[in-house]
């Protein structure tokens, strides 16, 4: 196994292309470690971007914000500023792992791990969030929801990695928030998850994403569901189609850690305490 530790993204993209056998990125390694202890993968290439500047900054301002691909969970948290603008993305992402992980752990590593239960992806698609792709060729940004083809699976190329994330600029009268169910309070994966953005207009809901996590082999974000609450100040029939809309959008499995039937009917629950959360802080009353 060779390490490689560059100090550029393209010089990472580079040697992503050239290695002939299988290349895996290290960012907190709280993923990639545990799977090679378990023997389940056996990379012939590590490639290290803890060392690449443009990965290792949170740049945040009126205009929206760029995280990148290495800042850990623990330093999203302690940013008062991206707390402010996005604390539903920012709050997901907390909830990955232990104190112990957050000091590894990152967004983009979540991202591309590509679990169908992970934290920050339903919230980042919410927030409308893009990725930064730097391959050895060119460079391209695409909508976070286009990354995840499947459980384990990405769309990226075999040379590209992803720089960063950006977050778009908060509209006033907006807010995001994100809920998941786990058995455990701490050290559990979602069995189910709900990310809602919304912005307001007098008082009403103007625009919204809704993102649900865990029911599908992908994070699924519903039209629907969104179209349901827009246009109203949450009342009880808006609520009442909104879960209607997610359940109807879930695909789950059925597991030992939850049935179908649970997990279509909690989606819903949880949507709309998301929903709720979200128009609070967006400043609906």
């Amino acid at each position: 196994m060779r390490y490689e530790a560059p100090t550029t993204t393209k010089a990472a993209a580079g040697l992503l292309a050239e290695e002939k056998g299988d290349a895996y990125i290290l960012a907190g390694g709280t993923d990639l470690l545990v799977r090679m202890k378990m023997d389940m993968i056996e990379p012939d290439l590590i490639v290290d971007i803890k060392h690449i500047p443009a990965m290792q900054s949170i740049k945040a301002s009126a205009a929206g914000a760029t995280i990148g691909a290495a800042v850990s969970g623990a330093q999203l948290g302690a940013h008062k500023g991206l707390i402010k603008m996005w604390p539903g993305v920012v709050e997901a992402t907390n909830l990955i792992g232990s104190d112990q992980v957050q000091g590894r752990c990152t967004m983009v590593g979540n991202l591309c791990n590509a679990s169908p239960a992970a934290d920050s992806v339903p919230a980042m698609i919410a927030a409308g969030a893009k990725a930064v792709i730097v391959g050895s060729k060119k460079r391209r940004t695409v909508a976070v929801e286009k990354i995840v083809t499947g459980p384990g699976q990405t769309s990226l190329a075999k040379d590209e990695v992803i720089e960063s994330i950006t977050l778009p600029k908060r509209p006033t009268k907006s807010g995001d928030a994100y809920l998941r169910f786990t058995p455990r309070t701490e050290m559990d994966i979602a069995v189910v998850s709900a990310g809602i953005n919304v912005t307001l207009e007098r008082g009403v809901i103007k625009t919204a994403r809704v993102v649900l996590g865990a029911v599908a082999p992908t994070a699924v974000l519903v039209p629907k569901a969104a179209k349901a609450i827009i246009g109203t100040k949450l009342d009880d029939a808006a609520l009442e189609k909104l879960a209607e809309a997610c359940s109807e959008a879930c695909n789950p499995i059925d597991d030992k850690r939850g049935t179908i039937e649970y997990r279509t009917k909690v989606a819903g629950v949880l949507a709309v305490r998301a929903a709720k959360i979200a128009f609070k802080r967006a400043g609906g009353a």
